[in-house]
C-alpha cells in the first residue's frame, strides 16, 4: 500500500525530470500512460497556475481543460485549493474524495503538489480503509 511519502517522492521525481527535460518533453512523458510517471494508482498531473490541466498520466483527454471549478464527491473545490495554495505557498497537501477505479468506490485521496516556474506538479495516494482493501498489483 502507498503512503504520503510516495506522493512526495513522485513529485520530486517529476520536478527533476521537468527541470532537466523542459516543458514539452516532460509534459508528453507525464501524459504517457505507459511511461515512468504512471504505476498502479500513482500518476503525475500538472496544472497551470490558473487551474488548466497541462498533463495527466491516466486521462490525456483532460489536457487543456479548465479544472478550477471541479468538485470532489463531497462538493469540495479541490483544484482551486491546490492552485490557491501553490500560488501563495509554493507547495502543500490537499485531501479530497475521488473515484478509485480498481475498487470502484469514492475514496479519500491525499495529493502533494509543488509550483515550479508557472506550473503545479501533483501526485497523490488513495487512503484505503478497513472496508476497502488496496487492490493487488
Amino acid at each position: 500500500m502507498r503512503c504520503k511519502s510516495d506522493a512526495l517522492r513522485w513529485v520530486e521525481k517529476a520536478r527533476n525530470f521537468y527541470k532537466s527535460s523542459g516543458k514539452r518533453i516532460s509534459f508528453a512523458e507525464f501524459t504517457n500512460p505507459r511511461g515512468p510517471f504512471v504505476e498502479d494508482q500513482m500518476y503525475v498531473y500538472v496544472l497551470s497556475c490558473r487551474g488548466t490541466m497541462l498533463a495527466h498520466g491516466i486521462n490525456e483527454k483532460w489536457v487543456g481543460e479548465d479544472f478550477m471549478d471541479l468538485k470532489d464527491a463531497e462538493g469540495k473545490f479541490f483544484i482551486k485549493e491546490i492552485v490557491d495554495t501553490a500560488n501563495s505557498q509554493g507547495n502543500g497537501w490537499v485531501d479530497y474524495k475521488w473515484f478509485e477505479p480498481s475498487t470502484r468506490k469514492m475514496l479519500p485521496k491525499n495529493v502533494y503538489f509543488e509550483k515550479i516556474d508557472d506550473v503545479i506538479i501533483c501526485s497523490g495516494i488513495y487512503n484505503f480503509n478497513s472496508n476497502s482493501k488496496a487492490p493487488k498489483a
